[in-house]
């Protein structure tokens, strides 16, 4: 009987959409650690806890949906702008 042999297969190419995200994700954490310059304690504690539960939802996504994760860390940039912009121009925020 013949035996068959395995043939070695090239890796299958690695998405770089998880990586990106976790990467815009990180850069998203920087700026709401940085709130604490322009916002109040209550309103950057705030902003840490909603940034971590992005984060989680981030990595439930990492295998079954890579790309939300992109989308996610964009959307966390957009709210941080939005609440800082909205803080200063409705409560008085300033540095």
């Amino acid at each position: 009987m013949l035996e068959r042999r395995r043939v070695a297969r090239p890796p299958k190419a690695v998405s770089f959409w998880p990586y990106g995200g976790m990467c815009l994700m990180a850069a998203a954490f920087f700026l709401y650690g940085a709130s604490a310059l322009v916002a109040p304690w209550w309103a950057v504690t705030l902003l840490l806890f909603v940034w971590l539960l992005m984060f989680v939802k981030a990595c439930s996504w990492w295998t079954p949906h890579p790309r939300r994760i992109t989308v996610l860390a964009i959307a966390a940039m957009v709210l941080w702008f939005v609440t800082l912009f909205a803080g200063a121009a409705l409560l008085g925020w300033s540095t």
